[in-house]
């Protein structure tokens, strides 16, 4: 089996060299500096929320020799302040709040930015302004974006870091994770795609003492190749109470690691790429390019439908010789609108990537359930020392590799044991209410959270073993139209589920392939053969590898492309794609 790359990277083509480490960084902002000539120059550095600021002040700064430092936060809200304005959304739950409609500005007292500009402006020489809301108080001669992927501000919540203005150092990761995700993280990006097309310079701050640093017109230009090309975001990995030994087999993840449940690996809003400028590897998240660029990845259509979000996302859930995976369900989407003002659900599916004589799915509910007895045993679960009867009430269905499982919202259900699955689904994945989680708790040794107070709005027991059935379960031997005339190619609709907005198309070739995006920008992967590579029909692109399992991005703007099978032509190598489908 081939190798699968945990460091996907774009080669951004004829571009200037990059700056890496702190001296090098320093030495290019000093050529800025003078090139100014001027008695009182400002540079300021607008930051995403989880910046280390100790590694700029410390390390940075005395290299630039300034004159004045301002760290923006000394003038916006205080703690007190910022609490009492965000309470309505984000509220008491742990888990959950409501997305937020904030912006940078609404946290700053107006004489506490006129203070800053008096400020600067009585002080010659070098007035260094830096971290989040920094664009607010000045305008700078040199701006900087300090900026860092979503991931590692998870990893550093959980080594304590805390949230913009909150002295919360020791509180339960959930919660630092919901204020970022329904509060800063949203005021954050609009604030970056307001001072885009400013800025003089981008500063990747994710390795630890170690920033990179690229000048804004190729930090631009490298945006405008990648939405014209396939790419990979950078996958990664975490471990869960039910997590498997399959992904630390077969992706080369640490040995030494219990397991490996989750594998992010086709999340733009949560998932990084890496850009190589001449060995300058810049890593930025992946929604930079959603921002930036929605209408050549993902298409007209998509973008007026969604706006500036990528609708679709893939990961893994790796239950080889782990456990039952949470029975859960997705609200509907009037719920989820209402309830924490989010515009579309997640509508998901289920591709078995591979399996045993174990591997199952819980998918629906069993024939004449009632709503009122179901809930009833789901409270009396969570709420005591009773364990839930899922064998009374919920289907339990055997599948194998290559089965493709609908999963609308409303629907109960959850993986098996044994099981590896590429999850398919619409992008809002926070919103998973849990029903019963098998009496478990979390790695951290907390109860891990139980949701069946939303989740009942949600459950529809019509969603029952008839339907699942006969309209959620797609096997390879069902019956299936060709959708391509392309000799030796056979293309099949295997989901989703009419319901659902993400068509999945499976496309089996022993040689190659022409495929089209449909309009929508297309998220596919490996899911059978060891490596195919993709080509452009017009060669607009350099062919681009793909390895058994890793998840790619082809944008909209590609409208067609070649898939090449590379590895043993006696065999099919099979890709599922999935996109938009149009309405």
């Amino acid at each position: 089996m081939s190798k699968y790359n945990l460091k996907p990277e774009i080669s951004i083509k004829s571009t200037t060299d990059g700056f890496a480490g702190f001296s090098a960084i320093a030495e290019e902002i000093n050529k800025a500096i003078s090139i100014k000539k001027k008695e009182n120059v400002v540079l300021a550095i607008e930051s995403y929320p989880g910046v280390n600021y100790s590694e700029l002040r410390n390390k940075l700064f005395p290299l630039l020799s300034p004159n004045r430092i301002i760290f923006a936060d000394d003038y916006a809200f205080s703690i007190e302040e910022v609490q009492e304005k965000i309470k309505d959304v984000i509220t008491d739950d742990r888990v959950f709040g409501i997305l937020s409609h904030y912006t940078i500005n609404q946290f700053f007292h107006e004489e506490n930015i006129k203070l800053a500009e008096n400020e600067i402006r009585q002080t010659a020489g070098l007035v260094i302004v830096y971290g989040t809301g920094a664009t607010l108080l000045v305008e700078a001669d040199i701006l900087v974006y300090a900026d860092l992927t979503r991931w590692e501000i998870q990893r550093r919540f959980k080594k304590g870091m805390k949230n913009w203005k909150t002295d919360n150092k020791d509180e339960d990761k959930l919660r630092k994770f919901k204020r970022g995700y329904f509060f800063e993280w949203r005021m954050a990006d609009r604030q970056k795609k307001k001072v885009f097309s400013q800025l003089d310079y981008l500063l990747d701050t994710n390795v630890e003492n170690f920033p990179s640093m690229i000048d804004g017109a190729s930090y631009r230009k490298g945006l405008q190749q990648v939405v014209h090309q396939p790419f990979r975001l950078v996958p990664y990995f975490d471990a869960s109470v039910w997590g498997g030994q399959w992904m630390k087999e077969n992706f080369g993840l640490d040995s030494n690691a219990d397991n490996f449940g989750w594998a992010f690996d086709g999340i733009p809003e949560e998932n990084s790429i890496i850009l190589n400028y001449n060995e300058t590897k810049i890593e930025i998240p992946a929604t930079n390019v959603v921002f930036r660029h929605p209408n050549e990845l993902l298409g007209a259509k998509v973008h007026a439908r969604f706006g500036a979000e990528f609708p679709i996302r893939f990961d893994y859930l790796d239950t080889m010789g782990g456990g039952n995976l949470s029975l859960q369900v997705h609200p509907l989407v009037e719920y989820v609108q209402d309830t924490f003002g989010i515009h579309y659900t997640q509508d998901e599916s289920y591709y078995i990537l591979e399996s045993t004589e174990r591997s199952t799915v819980y998918l629906g509910v069993k024939n004449d359930v009632k709503k009122n007895e179901l809930v009833h045993d789901l409270k009396k679960a969570e709420s005591g020392n009773y364990r839930f009867p899922d064998e009374k009430y919920i289907n339990i269905f055997p599948v194998k590799k290559h089965d493709h499982i609908s999963i609308p919202a409303g629907t109960i259900h959850c993986g098996g044991p044994d099981t590896v699955v590429l999850e398919i689904s619409a992008t809002p994945y926070i919103f998973t209410f849990k029903l019963w989680d098998w009496q478990r708790t979390g790695l951290d040794g907390l109860p891990r959270p139980v949701h069946v107070n939303h989740g009942q709005h949600n459950i529809l027991v019509e969603r029952d073993t008839d339907f699942a059935d006969n309209q959620l379960i797609s096997r390879p031997e069902d019956a299936f139209e060709n959708l391509t005339s392309q000799e030796g190619v056979k293309t099949e609709c295997t989901g989703l589920n009419e319901l659902e907005f993400i068509a999945t198309n499976r496309h089996w070739f022993k040689e190659s392939i022409i495929i089209e995006t449909h309009e929508s920008v297309n998220m596919l992967n490996l899911v059978e053969g060891t490596t195919i590579v993709i080509e452009s029909l017009d060669r607009s692109f350099d062919p681009f590898p793909v390895s058994y399992g890793e998840t790619f991005i082809i944008p909209e703007s590609i409208k067609k492309y070649k898939m090449i099978n590379t590895g043993d032509r006696d065999k099919e190598a099979a890709v599922i794609q999935a996109f938009v489908r149009n309405l």
